[in-house]
């Protein structure tokens, strides 16, 4: 799993380093300048080869790379013989340097574009974006999204991914569509720019599968209609239907695989149940006072030495109360555990039908920074597998219109993102590093290729913006002492040039030493 992980990120980034190296490259060679390393990766090297004047280079440090060019020391500028200086890249002119530096960061735009169009061209197999189980007093709700609404549009531009839900801050979202049972639906609603991405992050679709169990941890699917049962509809999503006044219950054997997308249940033995329910809460609760509850409330496994194998509570028992209070779902049951201040705590539950009550005392962990108590236990939560979509190719100059709208979007965020962090709009702990990185483009992999090549497109970008900063040693200090030589109308000092360098690294190191610390926190 972990040699797993390394492969993909270096899949993952790979790409993105070595056409950033490559527009160096090709402008220092387009003004004449020799390239003396060609390097992805950093420290010590594992592959190189010389060809021509360059030695091309694979070093041992995938975190990024670096082109060596010959008379890039400003410092020693004077020293080059006369006879070389054509070759030596501080002896060009301010515009042949310009665009050699400019060049790293126009090729991390170009390669998002190229990525962005052949998405397009070939079409794209996309996950859905849906909303999680909200509460009527949630914002979402009052503006009149639902449980399990699907995100095509926002503000009449269509969603592809996450980010597509940011906008600018001063832009305010007032039009989305959203797919809800299957039909398409326009909704007017006022949210004020990144509020209404910040909303729906509160809400993910980790939506529970319509499965209940008995005091005797038989397994049933529950459906809305007789001899019929839907899959695609979560436990949650049948909370929000209105005007139901009987559930279908149909039993599922025990030997069935729970995580399949086809489970079987048997629609000859199906039970009828009376209810009345305006939301997910008085469902579940309808559904208790027949003696059946959600499969997750049920025990998948225990583990070995826990507080709960301790006093005997092992798998297929089925949760009922903590503190003689009832509980409606695993999280509840988690959440209500972290309340209490005593040592032990009472739980009820369903052991083959027979219901007992345990003392259980919780061990306690840190997690996130926070203690937190645990019993040992594994839920039998089953959950909705995403939804993927397959869009049509758009042709060749709708791809190309989409795909450079694409990339200028994702510029515009990405400075923006920025903009708030240095405003303070933003938490420093939100910036993340390489085991952030590894993290989501793993976890893209997974989902979709097209979702891993979507995401590399604007980790793309963000390296190109990122290193257009005016901070020494990046790409955008240079730039800003080539503007600088222009205002100052000739070079600056030597000891100018030092101390901008100085605090230019000093700054890059406290945001690696910064993202570095919030992966630690955030993954260990």
């Amino acid at each position: 799993m972990l040699l797993e992980k390394i492969i993909i990120f270096i899949v993952f980034l790979g790409p993105l380093v070595f056409f950033h190296e490559l527009g160096h490259f090709l402008f220092a060679r387009l003004f004449g300048v020799r390239v003396e390393v060609f390097s992805i990766g950093f420290g010590p090297k594992i592959f190189k080869k010389k060809w021509g004047d360059t030695e091309y280079a694979v070093s041992a440090i995938p975190l990024g790379g670096y082109v060596k060019m010959f008379g890039d020391d400003p410092f020693n500028k004077d020293e080059i013989p006369e006879s070389e200086r054509a070759q030596s890249f501080t002896h060009q002119g301010k515009w042949a340097r310009f665009w050699i530096v400019m060049g790293g960061p126009l090729a991390n735009f170009i390669l998002a574009f190229v990525i962005f169009f052949s998405l397009l061209i070939v079409g794209e197999r996309i996950p859905e974006i849906k909303i999680g189980a909200i509460a009527p007093e949630s914002v979402l709700y009052q503006n009149g999204l639902r449980t399990g609404d699907v995100l095509v549009k926002v503000n009449n531009n269509e969603v592809y991914n996450p980010s597509d839900l940011m906008v600018e801050g001063s832009t305010v979202v007032s039009q989305l569509t959203i797919k809800r049972n299957g039909e398409l639906q326009d909704l007017s609603v006022n949210f004020q720019g990144d509020k209404f991405f910040d909303e729906v992050l509160k809400y993910p679709p980790i939506l529970r599968k319509p499965l209940v169990v008995d005091p005797s941890a038989n397994r049933y699917v529950v459906s809305v209609k007789k001899d019929q049962v839907d899959f695609s509809h979560s436990i949650e999503e049948l909370g929000t239907l209105t005007g139901i006044k009987t559930l279908y219950l149909y039993p599922v054997a025990k030997t069935e695989d729970l995580s399949s997308d086809e489970i079987k249940a048997d629609l000859t033995k199906g039970q009828e149940i009376a209810v009345e329910y305006t939301d997910l809460k008085t469902m579940v609760a309808a559904l208790q006072a027949k003696n059946f509850r959600t499969i997750d409330l049920m025990v998948r496994s225990v583990n070995m030495g826990s507080p709960a194998d301790k006093v005997g509570i092992k798998g297929d028992d089925v949760f009922v109360a903590l503190e003689g209070q009832k509980v409606s779902s695993f999280e509840e049951l988690r959440e209500k555990l972290q309340t209490y201040t005593k040592a032990s705590v009472e739980v009820e539950v369903y052991s083959q039908g027979e219901l007992k009550k345990f003392t259980v005392t919780p061990d306690v962990s840190m997690q996130d920074g926070k203690s937190t108590k645990l019993l040992g236990v594994y839920s039998f939560i089953e959950v909705l597998k995403t939804n993927f979509v397959l869009t049509k190719s758009k042709g060749f100059f709708s791809s190309v219109s989409v795909a450079v709208a694409r990339t200028w979007d994702s510029m515009k965020k990405t400075v923006d993102g920025f903009v708030k962090l240095l405003t303070n709009q933003v938490s420093l702990k939100s910036i993340g590093g390489p085991l952030a990185i590894g993290k989501v483009a793993h976890d893209s992999f997974n989902t979709s290729l097209s979702y891993f090549f979507q995401l590399m497109a604007l980790i793309s970008v963000n390296l190109g913006v990122i290193n257009l900063f005016p901070i020494p040693v990046l790409d955008g200090g240079h730039i800003m002492f080539i503007a600088l030589e222009i205002i100052n109308r000739g070079p600056l000092s030597r000891r100018k040039m030092e101390i901008a360098q100085q605090v230019g690294l000093s700054v890059l190191l406290m945001l690696m030493v910064g993202a570095i610390f919030n992966d630690v926190t955030r993954f260990f």
